[in-house]
């Protein structure tokens, strides 16, 4: 029943804790007199529909991701944060990572103008492989390497329902490499997105964005919808303020159906995307002294089409029957590197039931077919090329009621079959006791598993060259990595707890805390040089990729919403992050967000988003200094179904860095101020 809501952004290098909280006390004071001043001076009657949900409204939310059926927040026995579509429109966002960056624990970093590297509670990476990501229920899993290709998950930002947030293992319902966290972008039903919408802009990064969209009703039974969405973003800058040559390009369309007749309901969905990313690549190139490496510039071409439907059956008021199917087809070119096409069918099957008076049963059943083709190259191969995936599984969750209204015990477990590492098995065990309306407190203990891919099992990479430290006189050096293709997968043990707190009609609080306890984490053995004879004559060092390491990570996390005046609301979200030095994984220690929302008048809107991220460090130690920014965003509606907006993004910054690649070696940008303009017309 919890909510944590957020709204706009800020940020500015800082050194030490001192200037952070001396600059977040004379934010939220400025934000608190210009507030109460304007709030006297509009006089907004309590009926106004400025302030889309109440606290309350939000604080009752229903969440599906945490345990595959619809309960409030304040009963979920999880971390659990929503983005919902207010937050979305009213951060001024263009882009599903940079959404992401309201929810406590989820650390995001650009790495340039069309890469992200997204992660939660550590471990953070362009391949970051611990964080599933889910499209209304249809996996953005990437067999390559476990994780996602966030520069093709995209919708209309418009049609997005609410994005929901697990923080902490959901392995026990989802499966492998539900690790540290799940990502759920729910859409919103065609049923609810009937006539047209209209959405255009352009700004100095953004040059231009467009997206439109129609549905229509279908009589009683229900809706449709299409829509198409196209965005032209220019290039960024490299850290010495040369041009990144990293802009890209993008067209997407699809549609959605949604119909209900008795107890049956129906939903038909699919999307096609095609565009052109550039990317600035080093590569090792031993017949290029004396650096031996070549500097490339590349037209990446990424298109994919998926389908997906998925039939309920309602068998009762606390009974449903649920049957999912989607197909999923990706290419990925990126010249001098690799081809790469993959092809998904997924089938899913849900049961929901009581079994008496005090339990609820959720089980079900799944099967899916990878079938993906590899085209290496001298850089990079496969071995296979070609690879076929059968992955079976099963869970089952009991939720238990020990005192009605108050204490439920949730345990259950997936078990799992994938070609990589056997029978998999991934239980859990959650338990929350809400005494009232206004407290919940939870515990949990989970395990889960990351299972390896083409990427760590299958690749050899050749990733460095460079002249031999001895001098000019002796052969330079080769580095690659490999993968050995037998790993075994990387074991997390959790333990969560969390309390929630309705601490008035104006204000919540969530709170999260978490020890992780990792086994068999993968890492590089390097081996002692070889020397390959020429022509040309070269060291070479491998390095193969082995699962023996263990590592620890604690942390906690905040949450909280204070409505402070009817039309004004503000959202602090802050997290702690430790890890051991084995992880080789140095995250932000520390992210700070402040985001006001203010309803000026009727029909003007002032959104602030103030953030902060500490210094971090990648397992090659590349060190990122701690960073502060701010956005800002000003609405208005002229009349109802017209809105325009002005938007300014990184506004304390004219470059900053946030990530840096680890192993393919494409050229780092940082993020720099933006503006743009955006007019949405509803009709």
């Amino acid at each position: 029943m919890f909510n944590s809501r957020e709204k706009p952004r800020w940020s500015c290098h800082v050194t030490d804790s001192g200037r952070l909280v001396t600059f977040f006390t004379m934010v939220i004071f400025c934000m608190v007199l210009y507030g109460a001043k304007a709030a006297e001076a509009i006089s907004l009657p309590s009926d106004s529909d400025l302030v889309k949900l109440s606290l309350e409204d939000l604080m009752t939310l229903e969440v599906t991701s945490a345990t595959r059926k619809a309960q409030y927040m304040a009963n979920t026995a999880a971390a659990v944060f929503v983005i919902t579509n207010e937050d979305i429109r009213r951060s001024g966002v263009t882009n599903i990572p940079d959404a992401l960056r309201m929810v406590p624990g989820v650390t995001v970093a650009r790495i340039d103008s069309n890469k992200w590297a997204i992660t939660a509670r550590g471990f953070n990476g362009r391949f970051a492989r611990k964080l599933l990501v889910l499209i209304d229920g249809r996996s953005a899993y990437s067999p390559l390497f476990s994780g996602v290709f966030w520069d093709v998950q995209d919708t209309m930002l418009e049609d997005i329902e609410r994005i929901e947030v697990i923080r902490g293992p959901g392995a026990t319902i989802w499966g492998a490499n539900a690790v540290n966290g799940v990502i759920n972008i729910i859409t919103r039903r065609a049923t609810d997105t009937t006539g047209g919408l209209l959405t255009a802009g352009a700004g100095n990064y953004d040059r231009g964005f467009g997206a439109v969209r129609y549905g229509a009703e279908l009589g009683e039974w229900g809706a449709i919808r299409a829509y198409g969405k196209y965005n032209n973003r220019n290039e960024l800058k490299t850290e010495e303020g040369r041009p990144a040559d990293d802009g890209w390009d993008m067209g997407r369309g699809g549609f959605r159906m949604d119909g209900k007749s008795g107890q049956n309901s129906f939903t038909l969905q699919g999307d096609f995307y095609s565009g052109t990313e550039r990317e600035t690549i080093t590569f090792p190139d031993l017949a290029a002294p004396p650096v031996f490496s070549t500097v490339r510039s590349a037209n990446t071409a990424v298109r994919g089409v998926n389908l997906l439907s998925r039939w309920t059956r309602s068998l009762g008021e606390d009974s449903e029957l649920a049957l999912q199917f989607y197909y999923d087809r990706n290419k990925r070119d990126i010249p001098k590197l690799f081809n790469d096409t993959t092809d998904t069918v997924d089938l899913d099957l849900l049961h929901r039931f009581h079994l008496g008076a005090r339990h609820e049963i959720v089980w079900g059943g799944g099967f899916r077919f990878i079938d993906e083709r590899l085209i290496g190259s001298d850089t990079l191969s496969f071995n296979p090329g070609y690879r076929n995936e059968k992955l079976y599984s099963a869970f089952i969750q009991d939720d238990i009621t020990i005192v009605k209204d108050k204490l439920h015990l949730v345990i259950g477990s997936k078990f799992e079959h994938n070609v990589y590492t056997g029978i998999e098995v991934q239980p859990s065990g959650r338990l929350i006791w809400t005494p009232n309306e206004r407290l919940s407190l939870w515990g949990a203990v989970s395990r889960a598993l990351h299972t390896p891919s083409r990427g760590e099992s299958d690749n050899v990479l050749n990733q460095s060259a460079f002249p031999n430290p001895a001098g000019p006189l002796f052969p330079p050096v080769l580095v690659t990595v490999q993968g050995p293709g037998n790993l075994k997968a990387e074991e997390l043990m959790a333990y969560e707890a969390g309390l929630r707190i309705q601490a008035s009609d104006h204000f919540t609080v969530d709170l999260a805390g978490y020890y992780n306890n990792y086994h068999r984490l993968i890492v590089v053995d390097t081996s002692a040089p070889q020397l390959v004879p020429g022509p040309p004559t070269y060291l070479l060092i491998t390095n193969t990729l082995v699962g023996r390491d263990h590592g620890e990570s604690w942390g906690g996390e905040l949450a909280a919403d204070w409505q402070v005046l009817d039309p004004w609301r503000l959202v602090l979200a802050y997290s702690y992050t430790a890890v051991t030095e084995t992880t080789g994984d140095r995250p932000p220690s520390n992210q700070v967000s402040l985001r006001s929302q203010l309803s000026l008048t009727r029909n003007i809107e002032l959104d602030l988003w103030g953030r902060y991220v500490g210094a971090s460090e990648d397992y090659l130690k590349n060190r990122l200094d701690s960073y502060l920014n701010l956005d800002a965003r000003l609405g208005w509606r002229p009349f109802k179904a017209l809105e325009l907006s002005l938007v300014g993004r990184n506004l304390l910054h004219e470059r900053q860095q946030e990530y840096r690649p680890e192993f393919i070696q494409t050229q780092p940008s940082g993020t720099g101020r933006e503006f743009y303009g955006k007019v949405t017309w509803s009709f």
